[in-house]
Protein backbone atom coordinates (compact mmCIF):
# COMPACT_ATOMS: atom_id res chain seq x y z
CA UNK A 1 0.00 0.00 0.00
CA UNK A 2 1.28 3.44 -0.87
CA UNK A 3 1.60 6.76 1.34
CA UNK A 4 -0.99 8.08 -1.00
CA UNK A 5 -3.31 4.67 -0.44
CA UNK A 6 -2.77 4.95 3.49
CA UNK A 7 -3.58 8.25 3.61
CA UNK A 8 -6.95 7.64 1.47
CA UNK A 9 -7.59 4.83 4.33
CA UNK A 10 -7.27 7.66 7.04
CA UNK A 11 -9.86 9.49 5.39
CA UNK A 12 -12.04 6.61 4.90
CA UNK A 13 -12.59 7.64 9.11
CA UNK A 14 -14.00 10.94 8.67
CA UNK A 15 -17.27 11.64 9.33
CA UNK A 16 -19.47 15.45 8.92
CA UNK A 17 -18.73 15.59 12.63
CA UNK A 18 -15.16 14.67 12.29
CA UNK A 19 -14.84 17.25 9.78
CA UNK A 20 -16.40 19.98 11.61
CA UNK A 21 -14.90 19.46 14.91
CA UNK A 22 -11.07 19.20 12.86
CA UNK A 23 -12.50 23.02 11.26
CA UNK A 24 -12.74 24.06 14.97
CA UNK A 25 -9.70 23.11 16.36
CA UNK A 26 -7.78 24.80 13.49
CA UNK A 27 -9.53 28.16 14.04
CA UNK A 28 -9.63 27.60 18.16
CA UNK A 29 -5.51 27.20 17.46
CA UNK A 30 -5.13 30.17 14.98
CA UNK A 31 -7.44 32.32 17.42
CA UNK A 32 -5.38 31.57 20.39
CA UNK A 33 -2.01 32.62 18.75
CA UNK A 34 -3.28 35.68 17.68
CA UNK A 35 -4.50 36.48 20.79
CA UNK A 36 -2.66 34.84 23.63
CA UNK A 37 -5.78 33.60 25.07
CA UNK A 38 -6.20 29.56 24.99
CA UNK A 39 -9.37 28.82 23.70
CA UNK A 40 -10.60 25.37 22.54
CA UNK A 41 -14.16 25.24 20.07
CA UNK A 42 -13.54 21.56 19.48
CA UNK A 43 -12.35 18.51 20.46
CA UNK A 44 -9.21 16.17 20.11
CA UNK A 45 -9.46 14.44 16.42
CA UNK A 46 -6.56 12.36 17.62
CA UNK A 47 -5.20 10.17 20.73
CA UNK A 48 -2.22 8.04 21.79
CA UNK A 49 -2.94 5.32 23.58
CA UNK A 50 -0.52 3.12 25.86
CA UNK A 51 -0.84 -0.54 25.81
CA UNK A 52 1.75 -0.90 28.59
CA UNK A 53 5.02 0.63 29.92
CA UNK A 54 6.97 -2.44 29.81
CA UNK A 55 9.68 -3.41 27.16
CA UNK A 56 12.08 -6.64 26.36
CA UNK A 57 14.78 -3.71 25.38
CA UNK A 58 17.32 -1.34 26.95
CA UNK A 59 17.95 1.28 24.59
CA UNK A 60 19.88 4.18 25.72
CA UNK A 61 17.89 7.17 25.21
CA UNK A 62 14.12 5.73 26.50
CA UNK A 63 13.51 5.85 29.71
CA UNK A 64 10.95 2.59 29.74
CA UNK A 65 13.98 0.57 27.97
CA UNK A 66 16.42 1.88 30.84
CA UNK A 67 13.63 1.28 33.83
CA UNK A 68 13.83 4.88 34.57
CA UNK A 69 10.22 5.94 35.08
CA UNK A 70 9.38 6.98 38.52
CA UNK A 71 5.50 5.85 37.25
CA UNK A 72 4.07 2.39 37.48
CA UNK A 73 4.70 -0.17 34.88
CA UNK A 74 1.34 -2.13 34.18
CA UNK A 75 -1.03 -2.68 30.41
CA UNK A 76 -4.19 -1.03 29.60
CA UNK A 77 -7.22 -3.00 31.21
CA UNK A 78 -9.94 -3.56 28.67
CA UNK A 79 -12.59 -2.31 30.28
CA UNK A 80 -10.82 1.07 31.13
CA UNK A 81 -9.86 1.36 27.34
CA UNK A 82 -13.50 0.38 25.77
CA UNK A 83 -14.75 3.62 28.33
CA UNK A 84 -11.85 6.04 26.50
CA UNK A 85 -13.06 5.12 23.61
CA UNK A 86 -16.69 5.58 24.52
CA UNK A 87 -15.99 9.48 25.44
CA UNK A 88 -13.86 10.18 22.69
CA UNK A 89 -14.61 8.45 19.74
CA UNK A 90 -17.30 11.02 18.56
CA UNK A 91 -14.88 13.40 17.05
CA UNK A 92 -11.38 11.30 17.44
CA UNK A 93 -10.62 9.37 14.36
CA UNK A 94 -6.93 8.52 14.67
CA UNK A 95 -5.18 6.24 17.87
CA UNK A 96 -1.86 5.55 17.91
CA UNK A 97 -1.11 2.70 20.06
CA UNK A 98 1.66 3.41 21.59
CA UNK A 99 3.56 5.66 24.00
CA UNK A 100 6.29 3.59 25.80
CA UNK A 101 7.29 0.21 26.25
CA UNK A 102 6.02 -2.08 23.37
CA UNK A 103 2.75 -3.16 22.14
CA UNK A 104 2.93 -6.14 21.57
CA UNK A 105 3.90 -7.23 25.47
CA UNK A 106 0.12 -6.63 26.20
CA UNK A 107 -1.19 -9.83 25.59
CA UNK A 108 -4.57 -8.59 24.48
CA UNK A 109 -3.09 -5.87 22.74
CA UNK A 110 -4.73 -6.81 19.53
CA UNK A 111 -8.71 -6.78 21.55
CA UNK A 112 -7.83 -3.16 21.86
CA UNK A 113 -7.32 -2.82 17.85
CA UNK A 114 -10.51 -4.48 16.94
CA UNK A 115 -11.91 -2.75 20.12
CA UNK A 116 -11.06 0.75 18.39
CA UNK A 117 -12.07 -0.68 14.88
CA UNK A 118 -15.57 -0.85 16.03
CA UNK A 119 -15.54 3.25 16.50
CA UNK A 120 -14.07 3.47 13.02
CA UNK A 121 -11.47 4.93 14.03
CA UNK A 122 -8.17 4.37 12.10
CA UNK A 123 -5.52 2.62 13.98
CA UNK A 124 -1.49 2.73 14.43
CA UNK A 125 1.17 1.77 16.36
CA UNK A 126 5.06 1.34 16.51
CA UNK A 127 7.22 -2.06 17.55
CA UNK A 128 10.60 -3.94 18.06
CA UNK A 129 8.76 -6.79 15.82
CA UNK A 130 10.39 -9.52 18.46
CA UNK A 131 6.98 -11.14 19.18
CA UNK A 132 5.38 -11.69 16.11
CA UNK A 133 5.51 -15.13 14.84
CA UNK A 134 3.28 -16.57 11.55
CA UNK A 135 0.51 -16.77 14.35
CA UNK A 136 0.86 -13.16 15.29
CA UNK A 137 1.50 -11.97 11.55
CA UNK A 138 -1.87 -13.38 10.92
CA UNK A 139 -4.02 -12.01 13.58
CA UNK A 140 -2.61 -8.34 13.20
CA UNK A 141 -3.62 -9.03 9.79
CA UNK A 142 -7.56 -10.07 10.95
CA UNK A 143 -7.67 -7.03 13.60
CA UNK A 144 -7.88 -4.22 11.19
CA UNK A 145 -4.76 -1.86 12.06
CA UNK A 146 -4.29 0.08 9.71
CA UNK A 147 -0.51 1.33 9.95
CA UNK A 148 2.40 -1.00 11.28
CA UNK A 149 5.82 1.19 12.50
CA UNK A 150 8.63 -1.23 12.35
CA UNK A 151 12.09 -0.14 13.90
CA UNK A 152 14.93 -1.28 12.31
CA UNK A 153 17.79 0.83 13.71
CA UNK A 154 20.82 -1.10 11.75
CA UNK A 155 21.13 -3.84 9.32
CA UNK A 156 23.67 -5.53 10.86
CA UNK A 157 23.47 -7.26 13.91
CA UNK A 158 26.00 -4.95 15.41
CA UNK A 159 25.11 -1.78 14.78
CA UNK A 160 21.09 -2.58 15.41
CA UNK A 161 22.18 -3.74 18.61
CA UNK A 162 24.09 -0.35 19.36
CA UNK A 163 20.91 1.08 19.85
CA UNK A 164 18.38 -1.81 20.66
CA UNK A 165 20.47 -3.09 23.10
CA UNK A 166 19.52 -6.74 23.95
CA UNK A 167 17.58 -6.94 20.51
CA UNK A 168 18.16 -9.10 17.32
CA UNK A 169 18.07 -7.91 13.76
CA UNK A 170 17.14 -11.13 12.36
CA UNK A 171 13.52 -11.80 14.40
CA UNK A 172 12.65 -8.12 13.08
CA UNK A 173 13.42 -9.62 9.56
CA UNK A 174 11.70 -12.28 9.93
CA UNK A 175 8.63 -10.41 11.50
CA UNK A 176 8.63 -7.94 8.19
CA UNK A 177 8.65 -11.15 6.13
CA UNK A 178 5.68 -12.78 8.04
CA UNK A 179 3.93 -9.60 7.79
CA UNK A 180 4.24 -9.21 4.02
CA UNK A 181 3.55 -12.55 3.31
CA UNK A 182 0.24 -12.60 5.40
CA UNK A 183 -1.08 -9.64 3.51
CA UNK A 184 -0.32 -10.97 0.75
CA UNK A 185 -2.38 -14.45 1.68
CA UNK A 186 -5.37 -12.30 2.73
CA UNK A 187 -5.12 -10.11 0.16
CA UNK A 188 -5.60 -7.41 2.63
CA UNK A 189 -4.07 -3.59 2.38
CA UNK A 190 -3.67 -3.26 5.53
CA UNK A 191 -1.84 -2.91 7.57
CA UNK A 192 0.53 0.09 6.07
CA UNK A 193 3.83 -1.27 6.99
CA UNK A 194 6.47 1.41 7.55
CA UNK A 195 10.27 0.45 8.47
CA UNK A 196 11.38 3.35 10.87
CA UNK A 197 15.37 3.89 11.11
CA UNK A 198 16.44 5.92 14.07
CA UNK A 199 19.11 7.60 12.61
CA UNK A 200 22.92 7.70 15.53
CA UNK A 201 25.99 7.83 14.38
CA UNK A 202 26.71 4.20 14.32
CA UNK A 203 24.65 3.56 11.81
CA UNK A 204 23.92 6.71 9.82
CA UNK A 205 26.09 4.85 7.00
CA UNK A 206 23.39 2.13 6.33
CA UNK A 207 20.98 5.13 5.67
CA UNK A 208 20.73 4.23 1.69
CA UNK A 209 20.84 0.11 2.31
CA UNK A 210 17.34 0.57 4.16
CA UNK A 211 15.62 1.50 1.39
CA UNK A 212 16.96 -0.91 -0.38
CA UNK A 213 15.82 -3.54 1.77
CA UNK A 214 12.46 -1.65 2.14
CA UNK A 215 11.94 -2.49 -1.53
CA UNK A 216 13.40 -5.50 -1.91
CA UNK A 217 11.28 -7.74 0.82
CA UNK A 218 8.21 -5.49 -0.27
CA UNK A 219 7.94 -2.66 3.16
CA UNK A 220 5.14 -0.30 1.98
CA UNK A 221 7.04 2.67 3.08
CA UNK A 222 10.71 3.83 4.94
CA UNK A 223 11.41 6.43 7.18
CA UNK A 224 14.34 8.26 8.48
CA UNK A 225 13.61 9.28 11.76
CA UNK A 226 15.81 11.58 14.01
CA UNK A 227 16.91 10.71 17.24
CA UNK A 228 16.25 12.61 20.80
CA UNK A 229 18.88 12.73 23.25
CA UNK A 230 18.70 14.14 25.99
CA UNK A 231 22.16 14.95 27.20
CA UNK A 232 23.73 16.83 24.04
CA UNK A 233 24.38 20.68 24.36
CA UNK A 234 28.61 18.62 24.59
CA UNK A 235 28.19 16.33 21.91
CA UNK A 236 26.63 12.88 22.30
CA UNK A 237 27.56 9.50 20.51
CA UNK A 238 24.73 9.02 19.14
CA UNK A 239 24.63 12.30 17.46
CA UNK A 240 24.79 11.56 13.67
CA UNK A 241 28.09 13.51 11.65
CA UNK A 242 25.79 14.24 8.73
CA UNK A 243 23.72 17.03 11.10
CA UNK A 244 20.89 16.59 8.11
CA UNK A 245 19.47 13.53 10.30
CA UNK A 246 20.11 15.46 13.81
CA UNK A 247 18.21 17.49 15.54
CA UNK A 248 20.96 19.30 16.60
CA UNK A 249 23.31 22.31 15.72
CA UNK A 250 26.84 22.80 16.37
CA UNK A 251 27.80 25.64 17.03
CA UNK A 252 31.14 27.21 16.97
CA UNK A 253 32.13 27.11 20.47
CA UNK A 254 31.65 23.45 19.75
CA UNK A 255 28.43 23.12 22.17
CA UNK A 256 25.09 21.63 20.14
CA UNK A 257 21.71 23.20 20.62
CA UNK A 258 18.27 21.78 19.38
CA UNK A 259 17.71 22.81 15.27
CA UNK A 260 14.16 23.93 15.43
CA UNK A 261 12.67 27.09 16.82
CA UNK A 262 9.66 26.06 18.74
CA UNK A 263 8.20 29.48 18.97
CA UNK A 264 4.41 29.80 21.67
CA UNK A 265 2.14 27.51 20.29
CA UNK A 266 1.75 23.82 19.71
CA UNK A 267 -0.32 22.23 17.41
CA UNK A 268 -0.21 19.52 19.64
CA UNK A 269 -2.20 20.91 22.72
CA UNK A 270 -5.07 21.30 20.71
CA UNK A 271 -5.46 18.35 18.54
CA UNK A 272 -4.84 15.58 20.68
CA UNK A 273 -3.32 14.55 23.47
CA UNK A 274 -2.13 11.07 25.41
CA UNK A 275 -3.54 8.85 27.40
CA UNK A 276 -1.36 6.70 29.79
CA UNK A 277 -2.40 2.57 30.45
CA UNK A 278 -3.56 3.51 34.09
CA UNK A 279 -5.94 6.56 32.50
CA UNK A 280 -4.34 9.48 33.12
CA UNK A 281 -4.16 11.77 30.64
CA UNK A 282 -1.05 13.71 30.13
CA UNK A 283 -0.17 16.77 26.66
CA UNK A 284 1.87 14.81 24.39
CA UNK A 285 4.37 12.41 23.85
CA UNK A 286 7.05 14.06 25.28
CA UNK A 287 5.78 13.95 29.01
CA UNK A 288 7.42 10.27 29.20
CA UNK A 289 7.00 9.69 32.74
CA UNK A 290 4.05 11.87 32.77
CA UNK A 291 5.09 14.55 34.98
CA UNK A 292 1.58 16.78 33.81
CA UNK A 293 -1.06 14.68 34.76
CA UNK A 294 -3.94 17.00 33.60
CA UNK A 295 -6.40 14.72 34.95
CA UNK A 296 -7.58 10.73 35.02
CA UNK A 297 -10.18 8.91 32.99
CA UNK A 298 -10.73 6.92 35.69
CA UNK A 299 -12.40 9.07 37.73
CA UNK A 300 -13.55 12.03 35.12
CA UNK A 301 -15.20 12.22 31.81
CA UNK A 302 -12.22 13.12 28.97
CA UNK A 303 -14.34 16.16 28.15
CA UNK A 304 -14.38 17.66 31.18
CA UNK A 305 -10.34 17.10 31.80
CA UNK A 306 -10.17 18.24 28.28
CA UNK A 307 -11.95 21.64 29.01
CA UNK A 308 -10.33 21.99 32.63
CA UNK A 309 -8.44 24.72 34.57
CA UNK A 310 -5.42 22.65 34.64
CA UNK A 311 -5.61 22.00 30.98
CA UNK A 312 -6.32 25.88 29.78
CA UNK A 313 -3.22 26.91 32.20
CA UNK A 314 -1.44 24.31 30.17
CA UNK A 315 -1.99 25.50 26.92
CA UNK A 316 -1.75 29.19 27.79
CA UNK A 317 1.70 28.62 29.01
CA UNK A 318 2.19 27.07 25.68
CA UNK A 319 1.44 30.70 24.26
CA UNK A 320 3.15 33.12 26.92
CA UNK A 321 6.53 30.91 27.44
CA UNK A 322 6.71 27.56 26.02
CA UNK A 323 10.42 27.17 26.36
CA UNK A 324 10.08 27.84 30.19
CA UNK A 325 8.23 24.06 30.18
CA UNK A 326 10.44 21.28 30.85
CA UNK A 327 9.12 18.84 27.87
CA UNK A 328 8.75 21.78 25.52
CA UNK A 329 13.27 22.06 25.76
CA UNK A 330 14.39 19.07 23.84
CA UNK A 331 10.72 18.94 21.50
CA UNK A 332 11.24 17.79 17.98
CA UNK A 333 7.25 19.49 17.33
CA UNK A 334 7.57 20.77 13.73
CA UNK A 335 11.05 18.95 12.57
CA UNK A 336 11.44 17.06 9.01
CA UNK A 337 11.18 13.07 8.65
CA UNK A 338 13.62 12.28 6.41
CA UNK A 339 12.62 10.24 3.40
CA UNK A 340 15.88 10.11 1.36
Amino acid sequence: MSKTSDSFQLLKHLTIYRVWNLILLKKSYYFSRLTKKALTWGKPFSLSIEPTTACNLGCPECPSGLKQFTRPTGKLDLVLHEKMLNQVSKSVFYINYYFQGEPFLHPQFLELIRQAKKHKIYTATSTNAHFIDQQKAEEIIDSGLDRLIISIDGLTQETYENYRVHGNLAKVIEASKLLIAAKKEKKSATPHLIFQFLAVKPNEHEIPAVFTLGNELGIDEVRIKTAQVYDYKNGNPLLPENEKYSRYARQSDGTYKLKYATGNHCWRMWSGSVLTWDGKVVPCCFDKDAQHVLGSIDTTDFQQIWKNKTYRNFRQAILTGRNQIDICQNCSEGAKVFQD
